[in-house]
């Protein structure tokens, strides 16, 4: 069966159209044309720099594309007009070089200043230390119980047993609790993230916490720290492509009032057996033997 011309060329367009308009109607719904909100401490300044940058580049396309395309119409080739042979100009070489040299050295300066802020400067002593550790595919997190402390975590001891690589012998970890693929944090709380990775790179990623972090796997990174800013539910998400699973490595974050998050966390805690009741119990199943 032989197609002609036309019926080919509509048989191309209509799936391109629908797919097109899939994707508009998905653009819409979730509102991704521009930058999500931002609820950590550190994302104004994150934002600023990228509004910077964004209005300097755009500023110069324009000013760029303009005066090339007035020499464009006024250089054109005419008849009976000769070329102009221009050799340069040293003094506008001189001005179209220092002003570039000095807008790069202002946001490199600025922005590695954000950088020690957000990286090498000390989280506050009240920070919540919170671990996560991907897997193939998802997230382990590993919460402090009453006392506040997490057990120590060791690369070398990361293994399919010990996602976090911790010493069952440590008694910092006797009251700390672990959840899967759930991560809550109290709003304007500063947390202290341990992150790691049991088998291959991961990813730490958050959009809307302007936070992205690799986890490599034998390391164990303890310099990443946050502050949401607002409540909201928000989603954790890999962005390293770590395998034939990866689409569905995403974890759910929820930043709550401090209240919610305490009663939450008291709910999760393992609970705590005094050694009377340890011996109590033990009494009472030697009697019913």
């Amino acid at each position: 069966m032989r197609f002609s011309t036309r019926t080919r060329f509509w048989a191309v367009l209509l799936p391109l159209v629908f797919v097109h308009q899939a994707l508009q109607a998905e653009i819409r719904e979730t509102s991704v044309w521009w930058l999500p909100r931002n609820v950590n401490m550190f994302g104004h300044e994150i934002d600023f720099i990228f509004y910077v940058i964004l209005g300097l580049t755009g500023v110069t396309s324009v000013a760029v594309f303009s005066v090339m395309i007035y020499f464009l119409v006024k250089y054109r080739a005419r008849p009976g007009v000769p070329a102009i042979h221009s050799h340069g100009n040293n003094t506008l070489e001189v001005v179209w070089t220092t002003i570039p040299v000095f807008i790069f050295l202002a946001l490199a300066i600025y922005g590695n200043e954000q950088w020690t802020q957000m990286r090498l400067r000390q989280p506050p002593a009240d920070a919540i230390p919170v671990a996560v550790v991907g897997e193939q595919f998802g997230w382990n997190v590993r919460y402090p119980g009453p006392d506040g402390k997490l057990a120590t975590m060791v690369a070398s001891k990361v293994g399919k047993e010990n996602p976090f690589g911790v010493d069952p012998a440590d008694p910092a970890g006797a009251d700390d609790f672990t959840t899967y693929n759930e991560v809550v944090f109290p709003v304007d709380r500063p947390i202290r993230l341990y992150l790691g990775s049991k088998d291959v790179i991961h990813a730490f990623y958050v959009p809307e916490f302007r936070l992205y972090q690799d986890m490599v796997p034998g390391r164990v990174y303890d310099f990443v720290w946050l502050k949401a800013e607002a409540t909201g539910n928000f989603q954790l998400a890999c962005n390293q492509l770590c395998g034939q699973g990866h689409y569905k490595m995403f974890g759910k974050l929820s930043v709550v009032p401090v209240a919610e998050y305490e009663a939450w966390a008291k709910g999760k805690a393992p609970v705590k057996v005094s050694a009377q009741e340890t011996k109590t119990t033990a009494q009472v199943t030697v009697a019913e033997r």
